[in-house]
């Protein structure tokens, strides 16, 4: 599915955090140290520079503000009137490296905790977890035993929460309860090193396939329904957006694990229209 792909924005270094917002995406770009976003017809404009730490994970408040979240010294700053500001310090609850997030339409905020600090160590088993942080600030783990917990995604009903553990190569299930907590429903699909994910309104999941260089829908059972290829490209997050959310926003990456660990990648936007509107959040 290659040839229905249209690029909408290139020379970026790693893009991560893709969010439908305001009838433009927003997303991070992680080693460039900066939150952007961008129309669907390629216009580009740079928010804030973060630079102390690197940015990954966002969320959208229901007032409109963007959360974002910094990995290493594990921070949600809120950006709101065009500056930022603390949100959340998890240094004290968070055990390791936090990578991804979600916020939802409550205002709760889903963070995932690889439990080690990246890079990441050599037998580092499923160590990973899951914060809760509420509207009034407060933390707590929610999930654990996750095997390198990355992209998050919550219904529109605020039942179900779906994260990829890009180490179980695959997708977990939780029930959300009225509190915010969640209960594991099982595990499900099969799919190498998944990053971004986002949820449609069949309740399929597309998921970005780090190591597959592809986007990749599966379904509820687990069975794989669509690929889009973006052959020799780390496919690495996407969203569902556009007027009826039926653009799939396509954020990918030509890197490797050991480019990355040299600072080299460059990344770029994809956009191409799919039949299911999505869901929820992102």
């Amino acid at each position: 599915m290659t040839a229905r792909l249209r690029t909408i924005l290139d020379g970026g270094r790693y893009f991560e955090g893709p969010r439908w917002h305001r009838g433009r995406l927003w997303f991070v770009d992680c080693m460039a140290r900066a939150l952007l976003s961008i129309s669907s017809s390629g216009e580009l404009q740079e928010h804030a520079a973060l630079t102390d730490d690197t940015p990954c994970g966002l969320g959208v408040l229901p007032d409109g503000d963007i959360v974002v979240l910094t990995m290493f010294r594990k921070r949600l700053l809120r950006f709101s009137d065009g500056a930022l500001s603390l949100y959340a310090d998890l240094s004290e609850v968070a055990t390791g490296t936090i990578d991804d997030m979600i916020i939802d339409g409550q205002g709760r905020a889903y963070v995932g905790d690889l439990g080690f600090n990246l890079p990441p160590p050599e037998r580092r088993g499923a160590v990973g977890r899951i914060i809760l942080v509420t509207a009034d600030g407060s933390a707590r783990v929610v999930a654990e035993s996750l095997r390198f917990p990355n992209g998050i995604a919550v219904s529109s009903d605020h039942r179900r929460l779906v994260v990829a553990e890009m180490d179980g190569a695959g997708l977990a299930e939780y029930d959300i309860a009225p509190d915010g907590g969640l209960s594991l429903r099982g595990r499900f699909g099969s799919i190498n090193d998944p990053d971004g994910i986002c949820l449609d309104a069949d309740g399929a999941t597309w998921v970005a396939s780090f190591t597959e260089d592809a986007f990749v829908r599966i379904d509820r059972t687990g069975v794989e329904r669509k690929r889009i290829t973006v052959s020799g490209r780390r496919a690495l997050a996407c969203a569902l957006g556009g007027a009826d959310r039926r653009t799939l926003f396509c954020l990918s990456a030509e890197t490797s694990y050991e480019e990355l660990r040299k600072g080299r990648s460059a990344s770029r936007i994809d956009v191409v229209e799919v039949d299911t509107p999505g869901d929820g959040y992102p």
